[in-house]
């Protein structure tokens, strides 16, 4: 009996329009014409007999049946691809490692590091995929993945790469006719992932939390950084990842010095992996490079 599934064009120019919201965004994004894409959404739409846009002007606006249709569906893409990947590669399994990264740390302080890796190991071939939480590198079959945390998650074999120390910093263009450096003052900037972040550093510091209203929340660092520099309000990051800000005065710290914080950058692997050897040569390599 054929299946009642849609195209697979249709549910990736579908996933593609939920992502940007615009249909000219998407089919840059799949090479693809405006029209093509269109004209899939339509195909979809008709196919299951739903509204899954509502059309504002430019944007494609989600409806109710829409989200909660992407929502079944994106996991289900993302194991189609990672399963038809490995087969790809089937029989290279002990030369393609699956990385998994936090963005941020992953752009500025190990991506910028393997060039070395792969010249000292050329035999093995990296695919690095990026997440928030240990779920996202279990969706994506990660052989490897750097988290963040105190190191303890059931059924992993974990080695700290480097600690952590957190710090309150702020455009220099906020404070501009500021006689003090009073930090309630000033709205807080929000991550999502690190709800602890303004308590650690609030009490490593000793400051009084008066309970200043939060500001932006964001989910990565990356784009908390951006609104730190646009002046949208005070952000509590890692010192690594603003170190250059400091360093330029694009960004100040005037509210108090960095913090240790709690955890730290872990290489975790599952227990399964751990006798993998390029489970073990990425581990050495890496665990080598942090102790420089």
């Amino acid at each position: 009996m054929k299946r009642r599934i849609p195209s697979l064009i249709a549910l990736e120019c579908f996933e593609q329009v939920m992502k940007t919201g615009q249909v000219t965004r998407a089919a840059e994004a799949l090479n693809l014409t405006q029209s093509a894409v269109s004209r899939q959404i339509g195909n979809l739409e008709e196919f299951v007999r739903q509204s899954l846009f509502r059309r504002e002007r430019k944007r494609l606006v989600p409806t109710e049946a829409g989200k909660q249709y992407a929502a079944a569906v994106a996991p289900l893409l993302a194991g189609l691809e990672n399963e038809t990947l490995k087969l790809i590669t089937w029989g290279a399994d002990d030369r393609v490692l699956t990385l998994g990264l936090l963005p941020t740390f992953g752009s500025r302080w190990l991506i910028p590091k393997l060039g070395d890796f792969t010249a000292a190991y050329p035999d093995i071939q990296l695919n690095i995929v990026t997440g928030l939480t240990p779920d996202d590198f279990k969706a994506a079959n990660a052989d490897v993945a750097v988290q963040y945390g105190d190191g303890n998650w059931p059924g992993m074999t974990s080695h700290k790469v480097v600690s952590e120390e957190i710090i309150a910093v702020v455009a220099p263009a906020l404070m501009k006719g500021k006689e003090d450096a009073n930090i309630n003052d000033y709205d807080r900037l929000l991550m999502t992932t690190r709800p602890t972040a303004w308590t650690e550093w609030l009490e490593g510091t000793g400051l009084a939390d008066s309970g200043a209203r939060g500001g932006a929340q964001f989910e990565n660092f990356t784009m908390m950084i951006e609104a730190a520099r646009s002046g949208l309000g005070v952000a509590v990051l890692p010192l690594m990842y603003v170190a250059d800000d400091l360093a330029t005065g694009r960004l100040i710290a005037p509210f108090g010095g960095p913090v240790k914080s709690r955890n730290a950058y872990y290489l975790a692997y599952t227990e399964g992996r751990g006798s993998l050897k390029k489970v073990k040569t990425f581990t050495d390599w890496l665990l080598g490079e942090a102790s420089r």
